[in-house]
């Protein structure tokens, strides 16, 4: 069976809001990202190295939020290097932005919040590897357990004050560790990321989820159902997941997914959706809608 190159990854997450300014403000500001790059039709993306966007913001001015019983962006997910990194930020946005959730994942730990859209976001920071379990399928084991919070604070004693501090920036190595989708059908979602794209299913015995990975990481795309089975896309009106990337290792890499779509007939741009320095790509969408931009650095 055919499988994605393993050192596959999400690449950037590309969003529509409301009021750019606010959105900015709170990318920059509170999360610390800074502006690495503009892109076309007004894009501005955001990171924390040059050149490399985690999030390109669109305005669609006064756009309301998605409605909770529509498919597409469940959350995109913000990975740090370190737990020290993932503390430093619970401290930072515990002092100016409400949290939706926080959980101890098995392979990872978590906290949940929205961006001034309601988009979701999660960021998190991965238990050592060694230190994942499998089930005797040779399914990853995950779950939502309570987060520690206590301990989680204990990595990031005597900090406060830097952490609060207007010039704090989100750590280098930040990267877009997974993709969480709202989704019509788990069947669709499998045909197209698991046949057709080649990603390994890591889990499916969580509840209406479906995880998905590339080289063995827990999980580089998710999805659920549970917006309701062949639940509607967003209206127009509405702020909504834009494309989000998956990069690849190489051109040659690049080209092997290409070949794999023209086998399975599938539809596809032979350039991506935003050109990018210093990247590739082609375009398609996933069998919801969802714009997929599939790309590989050049240099």
């Amino acid at each position: 069976m055919y499988r994605i190159d393993s050192l596959a990854c999400i690449g950037w997450v590309s969003l529509t809001v409301s009021d750019l300014e606010r959105s900015l403000d709170f990318y920059t500001k509170l999360l610390g990202m800074r502006r690495v790059c503009e892109v076309s039709d007004g894009g501005v993306g955001l990171g924390v190295e040059d050149d490399d966007p985690l999030v390109i913001l669109y305005e669609q001015r006064g756009a309301r939020p998605k409605p909770p019983n529509t498919r597409g962006l469940y959350h995109y997910a913000i990975l740090l290097p370190s737990r020290r990194d993932l503390a430093r930020v619970f401290i930072r946005l515990t002092h100016n932005w409400d949290f939706e959730g926080f959980a101890d994942h098995i392979v990872s730990e978590a906290l949940y919040l929205k961006d001034p859209d309601g988009h979701g976001i999660e960021l998190y920071a991965d238990k050592p590897a060694e230190k994942w379990r499998y089930n005797k399928l040779n399914e990853i084991e995950m779950a939502t357990l309570p987060l520690d919070i206590d301990d989680l604070l204990k990595e990031a004693r005597g900090e406060v004050r830097d952490i609060l501090s207007k010039d704090w920036e989100m750590p280098r190595g930040t990267k877009i560790g997974h993709i969480h989708l709202q989704v019509s059908s788990l069947k669709k979602a499998e045909q197209f990321y698991h046949i057709i794209l080649g990603f390994d299913i890591t889990m499916r015995r969580y509840p209406g989820a479906l995880f998905m990975s590339a080289g063995g990481y827990h999980h580089h795309i998710g999805a659920n159902i549970w917006a309701g089975v062949n639940a509607p896309p967003p209206p127009s009106g509405c702020v909504q997941l834009k494309s989000f990337s998956i990069k690849l290792s190489s051109t040659e890499q690049l080209n092997l997914v290409s070949g794999r779509l023209r086998t399975h007939d599938y539809e596809f741009k032979d350039y991506p959706i935003h050109r990018i320095n210093n990247y590739v790509g082609i375009a398609t969408r996933d069998l919801d809608g969802n714009a997929v931009e599939i790309v590989a650095r050049t240099v």
